[in-house]
Protein backbone atom coordinates (compact mmCIF):
# COMPACT_ATOMS: atom_id res chain seq x y z
CA UNK A 1 0.00 0.00 0.00
CA UNK A 2 1.52 3.61 -0.99
CA UNK A 3 0.90 6.42 1.61
CA UNK A 4 1.09 9.69 0.42
CA UNK A 5 1.58 12.54 3.26
CA UNK A 6 -0.28 15.04 2.43
CA UNK A 7 -1.01 17.27 6.07
CA UNK A 8 0.54 20.87 5.59
CA UNK A 9 0.93 20.88 9.64
CA UNK A 10 3.01 17.85 9.14
CA UNK A 11 4.98 18.65 6.20
CA UNK A 12 5.44 22.22 7.49
CA UNK A 13 7.12 20.39 11.02
CA UNK A 14 9.90 19.22 8.95
CA UNK A 15 13.11 21.36 9.03
CA UNK A 16 15.44 22.03 5.83
CA UNK A 17 18.54 21.16 8.00
CA UNK A 18 16.85 17.98 8.80
CA UNK A 19 16.48 16.96 5.53
CA UNK A 20 19.87 18.05 4.33
CA UNK A 21 21.12 15.76 6.58
CA UNK A 22 19.05 13.17 5.74
CA UNK A 23 20.05 13.64 2.12
CA UNK A 24 23.68 13.41 2.69
CA UNK A 25 23.38 10.53 5.11
CA UNK A 26 21.27 8.67 2.04
CA UNK A 27 24.29 9.52 -0.24
CA UNK A 28 22.62 12.57 -1.92
CA UNK A 29 24.41 15.06 -3.85
CA UNK A 30 23.83 19.26 -3.06
CA UNK A 31 24.63 20.21 -6.48
CA UNK A 32 24.25 24.00 -6.21
CA UNK A 33 22.42 26.27 -3.69
CA UNK A 34 19.73 28.81 -5.24
CA UNK A 35 20.34 31.95 -2.60
CA UNK A 36 18.98 31.21 0.40
CA UNK A 37 15.57 30.20 -0.66
CA UNK A 38 16.06 26.19 -2.25
CA UNK A 39 18.90 23.90 -2.76
CA UNK A 40 19.07 21.23 -5.70
CA UNK A 41 19.96 17.62 -4.47
CA UNK A 42 20.63 14.81 -6.90
CA UNK A 43 21.31 10.72 -6.49
CA UNK A 44 20.93 7.86 -9.17
CA UNK A 45 19.50 4.30 -7.75
CA UNK A 46 21.11 0.88 -7.80
CA UNK A 47 19.05 0.62 -11.37
CA UNK A 48 21.33 4.27 -13.01
CA UNK A 49 17.89 6.64 -12.39
CA UNK A 50 18.92 10.12 -11.75
CA UNK A 51 16.87 11.53 -9.57
CA UNK A 52 16.13 15.33 -8.17
CA UNK A 53 15.31 17.23 -5.14
CA UNK A 54 14.81 20.66 -4.55
CA UNK A 55 14.78 21.45 -1.51
CA UNK A 56 13.32 24.59 -0.06
CA UNK A 57 15.55 26.01 2.81
CA UNK A 58 13.01 28.67 4.38
CA UNK A 59 9.70 26.99 6.07
CA UNK A 60 8.34 30.54 5.18
CA UNK A 61 7.34 30.13 2.00
CA UNK A 62 3.67 29.55 1.65
CA UNK A 63 4.78 26.94 -1.05
CA UNK A 64 6.89 24.95 1.60
CA UNK A 65 4.22 22.02 2.44
CA UNK A 66 3.78 21.18 -1.43
CA UNK A 67 7.41 21.84 -2.00
CA UNK A 68 8.66 19.08 0.70
CA UNK A 69 5.79 16.94 -0.24
CA UNK A 70 7.49 16.52 -3.35
CA UNK A 71 10.77 16.08 -1.70
CA UNK A 72 8.97 12.92 0.04
CA UNK A 73 7.47 11.60 -2.96
CA UNK A 74 11.08 11.73 -5.03
CA UNK A 75 12.46 10.14 -2.34
CA UNK A 76 9.61 7.23 -2.30
CA UNK A 77 10.69 6.48 -5.97
CA UNK A 78 14.84 7.21 -5.88
CA UNK A 79 14.91 4.71 -2.37
CA UNK A 80 12.07 2.11 -2.89
CA UNK A 81 11.24 3.14 0.67
CA UNK A 82 7.49 4.36 1.77
CA UNK A 83 6.97 8.14 3.00
CA UNK A 84 6.12 7.38 6.13
CA UNK A 85 9.19 5.25 6.72
CA UNK A 86 11.08 8.60 5.51
CA UNK A 87 9.03 10.77 7.83
CA UNK A 88 9.96 8.64 10.35
CA UNK A 89 13.41 9.68 10.14
CA UNK A 90 12.96 12.97 9.48
CA UNK A 91 10.35 13.63 12.24
CA UNK A 92 12.10 15.70 14.70
CA UNK A 93 8.88 17.66 16.94
CA UNK A 94 5.47 19.06 17.26
CA UNK A 95 4.10 21.21 19.34
CA UNK A 96 0.48 21.14 20.42
CA UNK A 97 -0.16 17.35 19.85
CA UNK A 98 -2.65 14.66 21.28
CA UNK A 99 -1.00 11.47 21.97
CA UNK A 100 -2.97 7.86 22.59
CA UNK A 101 -0.71 5.35 24.23
CA UNK A 102 -0.83 2.72 26.73
CA UNK A 103 1.41 3.11 29.92
CA UNK A 104 4.63 0.47 30.16
CA UNK A 105 6.54 1.98 32.66
CA UNK A 106 6.73 4.40 35.96
CA UNK A 107 9.65 5.62 37.66
CA UNK A 108 8.63 7.71 41.04
CA UNK A 109 10.86 10.62 41.97
CA UNK A 110 10.82 13.27 44.67
CA UNK A 111 8.10 15.04 43.42
CA UNK A 112 7.40 13.45 39.27
CA UNK A 113 6.46 10.58 38.05
CA UNK A 114 8.45 9.67 34.85
CA UNK A 115 5.98 7.61 32.47
CA UNK A 116 7.28 5.93 29.94
CA UNK A 117 4.11 5.32 26.97
CA UNK A 118 3.73 3.02 23.93
CA UNK A 119 1.94 5.19 21.25
CA UNK A 120 1.52 5.22 17.46
CA UNK A 121 3.66 8.57 15.58
CA UNK A 122 4.00 8.44 11.79
CA UNK A 123 2.41 4.99 11.57
CA UNK A 124 4.70 3.47 14.15
CA UNK A 125 4.75 2.08 17.81
CA UNK A 126 6.75 4.72 19.60
CA UNK A 127 7.94 4.98 23.05
CA UNK A 128 7.02 8.01 24.45
CA UNK A 129 8.80 9.70 27.96
CA UNK A 130 7.29 12.25 30.16
CA UNK A 131 7.18 13.51 33.42
CA UNK A 132 3.69 14.01 35.29
CA UNK A 133 3.32 16.09 38.50
CA UNK A 134 1.12 14.54 41.70
CA UNK A 135 -2.07 14.09 41.45
CA UNK A 136 -1.70 13.11 37.83
CA UNK A 137 0.70 10.51 37.99
CA UNK A 138 -2.17 8.30 39.94
CA UNK A 139 -4.23 8.39 37.32
CA UNK A 140 -0.65 6.85 35.44
CA UNK A 141 -0.41 4.23 38.19
CA UNK A 142 -4.18 3.43 37.46
CA UNK A 143 -3.91 3.06 33.97
CA UNK A 144 -0.22 0.97 33.86
CA UNK A 145 -2.14 -1.05 36.28
CA UNK A 146 -5.37 -1.99 34.52
CA UNK A 147 -3.90 -1.34 31.26
CA UNK A 148 -6.35 1.46 30.31
CA UNK A 149 -5.38 3.47 27.44
CA UNK A 150 -4.60 7.18 27.78
CA UNK A 151 -4.40 10.32 26.07
CA UNK A 152 -1.69 13.23 27.29
CA UNK A 153 -1.15 16.72 24.91
CA UNK A 154 1.84 18.26 24.73
CA UNK A 155 5.07 18.70 23.08
CA UNK A 156 6.88 15.83 20.94
CA UNK A 157 10.19 15.81 20.72
CA UNK A 158 12.42 13.34 19.24
CA UNK A 159 15.49 12.39 21.00
CA UNK A 160 17.56 9.23 19.43
CA UNK A 161 15.21 6.43 18.93
CA UNK A 162 12.45 8.06 21.77
CA UNK A 163 10.13 10.92 22.43
CA UNK A 164 9.99 13.08 24.90
CA UNK A 165 6.68 14.71 25.27
CA UNK A 166 7.35 17.72 27.06
CA UNK A 167 4.86 20.13 28.78
CA UNK A 168 2.19 17.48 29.09
CA UNK A 169 -1.36 18.49 30.00
CA UNK A 170 -4.88 17.33 29.87
CA UNK A 171 -3.52 13.61 30.56
CA UNK A 172 -7.04 11.59 30.56
CA UNK A 173 -7.56 8.01 31.03
CA UNK A 174 -9.16 6.97 27.03
CA UNK A 175 -12.43 4.88 28.67
CA UNK A 176 -13.48 5.20 25.36
CA UNK A 177 -11.35 3.56 23.71
CA UNK A 178 -10.85 0.85 26.47
CA UNK A 179 -14.42 0.17 26.23
CA UNK A 180 -14.67 -0.44 22.93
Amino acid sequence: MIVTVRDPKILKSLEPEKVRTYLQMHHWQEQRQIEDKAAIWTRKNETGQEFEILLPLKSEFLDFPRRMAEVLQTLEEASQTSQLEILGDLFTSASNVTIQGIVTNLQEGATTVQVTLMGVIVDKLRRILLELDEPVYELAVKAYQARIPVLCQGDLVKQSRSFILHNPHNFTLDLEAWNS
